[in-house]
């Protein structure tokens, strides 16, 4: 079992989940069950398939959840781009969001080597 609640990536993912939800808020209404409800799953399901991975018991199934953490940034980053594409989100809000999506692409990617390779 790890600490989720003491990794850096689980607190950052957390943050931009957050960010996610104010961004969102701004969307048209018609977007509610569409773009909306899929960047917040996608953006709700990282932090929580970190801890949903350091809840189980082997470093397999840790490392499986965080795989499926790293999908759902990506998931989060492809529909950032359908917003800028129509005009719900500014490039300057692309570009913030995709550095921090960056980053926490970065530590997950980091996380998932240390456990392929714990030697």
């Amino acid at each position: 079992m790890h600490n989720y609640k003491e990794l850096f990536v689980w607190k950052r993912s957390i943050k931009l989940c957050a960010k996610v939800y104010i961004l969102t808020s701004k969307f048209p209404g018609e977007e509610k069950f569409g773009l909306i409800s899929q960047m917040r799953r996608a953006s709700v399901s990282i932090p929580s398939n970190i801890a949903e991975g350091g809840g189980r018991r082997t470093d397999k199934e840790f490392l499986y959840f965080l795989g499926v953490a790293h999908g759902s940034i990506c998931e989060l980053e492809t529909q950032l781009y359908v917003s800028l594409e129509l005009e719900f989100i500014k490039q300057n809000q692309l570009d913030d969001l995709g550095t921090e999506i960056t980053e926490i692409q970065k530590m997950l990617y980091a996380l998932i080597i240390k456990f392929e390779n714990p030697n």
